[in-house]
């Protein structure tokens, strides 16, 4: 029988190019996302056996549909993958409170609805991985991105509280923190390269399947932290042990 898994944010990107990794793997793949027709094109480019439900995971009637739905075709997942996000890299006076709700639903409440949805039946059957995909604004902040660096900040809060009560459980939370990603996130938010530090351009770009084999791999052996390709990794340790120093090439390297 097929292992389940459950992506969230999936009609693009690293969450569409995850679908289509765990299908290769052998893991019967259930997808969702608040366009239905990216959806639809998602599962019909991987195999007619991948489910799609389009939903808005950040809202308590979305996600309890999803679950609804999940529950009764094919049971409780053994792996939830949380790629939705959003957001648009500004100064807070230049970001309105609309855009700020935004920014928090995906990925943070997106996230944790869909964890929550399904935890008590992890807890009770023993096992089950959560993955959750950020951006290295979660450790380490550049100028001129406000709400999106609290909205990240925010999804790494929930992963390290649920590490917290999840000890000896059998179930596992994984933080996996990606560099620059060659996906439609740019396209989508014009403007953002505007304010990248030119710092980032040491770290290489990484291709959506590139990540989705990231975490395809830790959803068969869960790690609680991950940061990916090892010059960020260098850079998320450099900013544990000299912090000062990082914020400070954040700042003089900002464009």
């Amino acid at each position: 029988m097929k292992r389940l898994s459950l992506v969230i944010g999936a009609s693009s990107g690293v969450g569409a190019a995850t679908a289509r990794k765990l299908h290769e793997r052998g893991w019967q793949v259930v997808i969702t996302a608040r366009n239905a027709e990216k959806l639809r094109r998602v599962a019909e480019s991987v195999e007619s056996s991948v489910a799609y439900f389009p939903c808005d995971a950040s809202t308590s009637l979305g996600t309890q549909s999803l679950a609804h739905f999940v529950r009764e075709q094919y049971g409780i997942p053994e792996l939830i993958v949380n790629a939705a996000g959003v957001g648009q890299w500004k100064r807070i006076e230049d970001t309105s409170p609309e855009e700020a709700v935004q920014m928090i639903q995906a990925p943070y409440l997106a996230a944790f609805n869909a964890s929550q949805a399904f935890m008590s039946d992890m807890l009770q059957r023993k096992r089950g991985v959560l993955i959750h995909i950020n951006s290295p604004a979660c450790f380490m902040p550049w100028p001129s991105a406000v709400g999106y660096t609290a909205a990240r900040f925010a999804l790494r809060g929930l992963h390290q509280a649920l590490c917290q009560d999840l000890v000896g459980t059998g179930v596992h939370s994984c933080h996996v923190v990606f560099g620059r990603i060659d996906s439609e996130y740019f396209t989508n938010n014009p403007g953002v390269l505007d304010h990248m530090p030119k710092i980032a351009s040491t770290v290489r770009t990484l291709s959506c399947d590139e990540c989705a084999s990231v975490i395809a791999k830790l959803a068969e052996r869960p790690r609680r932290e991950t940061v990916y390709p090892w010059m960020l990794r260098m850079y998320y340790w450099n900013n544990w042990m000299f912090p000062w120093l990082t914020r400070w090439l954040l700042r003089a390297t900002a464009t």
